[in-house]
């Protein structure tokens, strides 16, 4: 006799064990509406269609509130983009690709130094970075409301004295915008 093969008529919820033919002993772990996300024990993670068949071991119920692997992987990457050091990628434009940053001295026998535009652009976005996390902690200090305003005044004219390098970013989104008129 081969193996018995189960159609259900419930929704599985997560946590519950099955049998798949294919892909043998496993866990679901995210239900959507159309399909099972079940981590098998000899082949990982697999995708299987709701109305597939397979033999379930124990059934957990579907409970309503519920979060699925991906509603937790989205939470995660939201939170650590506005509580970390994470910073999202910036390009620079393309005409400054490549090129280079030459400081002359006003002393025509000194020698200029030139920098890697690339690498003057990590500083510069990576300063702009580190100012968004410092804006975030005041945000979500103790601080007084006042104190909280004073201190965003600073970071706003911060972010305005360094308007200038915003010809250096390739997207204007991602530019610095100071204080607005």
């Amino acid at each position: 006799m081969g193996k018995t093969k189960v159609i259900k008529m419930q929704i599985l919820g997560i946590s519950s064990r099955i049998n798949h033919p294919e892909f043998g002993k496993g866990v679901v772990t995210n239900v959507t509406s159309k399909h099972y996300w079940v981590t098998f024990i000899d082949s990982g993670l697999e995708t299987i269609e709701i109305d597939s068949q397979f033999e379930i071991i124990e059934a957990a119920e579907n409970d309503v509130d519920a979060v699925s692997f991906a509603d937790v992987e989205s939470s995660l990457v939201q939170i650590l983009k506005r509580w970390s050091d994470v910073t999202e990628v910036v390009h620079i434009a393309d005409k400054w690709k490549g090129g280079k940053l030459i400081l002359a001295p006003g002393d025509s026998n000194l020698k200029s130094t030139e920098i890697p535009i690339d690498t003057f652009f990590h500083k510069i976005t990576m300063v702009r970075d580190r100012l968004r996390v410092m804006e975030q902690k005041i945000n979500s200090s103790n601080l007084s409301e006042q104190e909280k305003i004073d201190l965003q005044q600073y970071l706003t004219r911060s972010y305005g004295s360094l308007t200038t390098f915003n010809v250096l970013f390739k997207l204007k989104e991602q530019q610095f915008v100071g204080q607005r008129s």
